[in-house]
């Protein structure tokens, strides 16, 4: 059995879900995990994608239980001890550093800020991220964005009304829906329990990035 089996882009991305329940939870997810994460009509699409990565043999199946799904060879061998890894050897990685709490007037990206590094595969990414940043509160709860969550953030200046931004405001860092208008700049929460940030002209503002992603155990947006 060769060490890297070539596998269908949807093969890896369930792949991928699998690897990553385990790293961040201990347990494999659920053949129903699998298609909600995936939006599967149902349980049977996941079974099959599954019964395929067995014959690779990526994975081995174990009957009489609603998880029973273990690692084998280089997929097991993909989860490392430090950071997250979710690659076979020899596919291309991204190392996203996990940025922590930011220093007031500091560029994010410094290197006093960074957590650990976790390895991902690109693909898991519509668009390109350059590091991750742990998600605090519950703000961004109706987008789907818990606490404790990983947002992927793609570095820019720039946005567009309705992205998701990570925004610097004064000393703070925040994860909010961005909306420009005439005269000032909205961030809203995700949650009503969160109030609208107005931030008026000539107010500390700025755009660090934009959320491209999200990891939290085996989900990923």
């Amino acid at each position: 059995m060769p060490d890297s089996p070539k596998l269908t882009a949807r093969q890896q991305q369930i792949l991928h879900l699998v690897q990553r329940a385990i790293a961040r939870t201990g347990a494999p997810p659920t053949r129903a995990e699998i298609a909600a994460e995936l939006g599967f009509k149902s349980a049977n699409a996941a079974e099959e994608h599954l019964q395929a990565l067995a014959r690779k043999g990526v994975i081995e199946l174990v009957s009489g239980t609603s998880r029973g799904i273990r690692l084998k060879g280089a997929a097991r061998s993909a989860l490392r001890g430090e950071g997250l890894s979710l690659t076979l050897p020899g596919m291309a990685q991204l190392a996203l550093p996990l940025i922590g709490r930011v220093a007031a007037g500091s560029p994010i990206l410094a290197q006093e800020h960074v957590d650990q590094t976790f390895h991902v595969e690109p693909t898991l990414f519509a668009q390109r991220p350059d590091y991750l940043l742990r998600v605090r509160g519950m703000s961004m709860r109706d987008a789907g964005i818990m606490d404790g969550d990983l947002l992927a953030v793609q570095s820019t200046r720039e946005a567009r009304n309705g992205q998701i931004v990570v925004a610097r405001l004064g000393d703070d860092v925040t994860v909010k829906r961005f909306h420009r208008h005439k005269e000032q700049i909205e961030l809203h929460a995700e949650n009503p329990d969160y109030p609208t940030i107005v931030v008026q002209p000539g107010e500390p503002f700025e755009i660090e990035g934009l959320a491209v992603g999200l990891i939290r155990g085996n989900m990923l947006m």
